[in-house]
């Protein structure tokens, strides 16, 4: 269990900042309230009215979302393969491989969609 108390203090005193920090702004921050500190913050542009229904979003947000998902699992998967590359013999490269062509489909139907186009 000694080994263990540098990473419980580390989690305690990380808990501790956190908690204090939001406890201290609530107490330390202004109260002034009005319409425009309650609006919602669109990156520096005035905020768009919603549509009746929650509106809609444009397929970009889509794309760009699974963007981040297709080469966020490869990296997962690809990385812990590499390292242990010479161990896991012709079964784990004839895996790789089945993976590699698997998560070429959304990639290309991503591309084809226009997903990779920042204009």
């Amino acid at each position: 269990m000694s080994l263990y108390a540098p990473v419980i203090g580390l989690i305690v005193l990380a808990a501790v900042f956190a908690v204090g920090s939001v406890a201290f702004s609530a107490v330390a921050g202004p109260k002034r309230y009005n319409r425009a500190r309650l609006d919602s913050y669109e990156c520096g542009i005035e905020p768009t009215p919603q549509a009746a229904g929650g509106g809609r979003f444009p397929i970009k947000y889509y794309l760009t979302a699974m963007t981040f998902i297709i080469f966020d699992i490869e990296i997962i998967f690809l990385y812990p393969w590499a390292v242990r590359f010479d161990h896991l013999g012709v079964f784990g490269f004839l895996a790789m491989v089945t993976f590699i062509v698997l998560i070429t489909v959304p990639f290309a139907y991503e591309w084809r969609r226009g997903g990779l186009d920042w204009d």
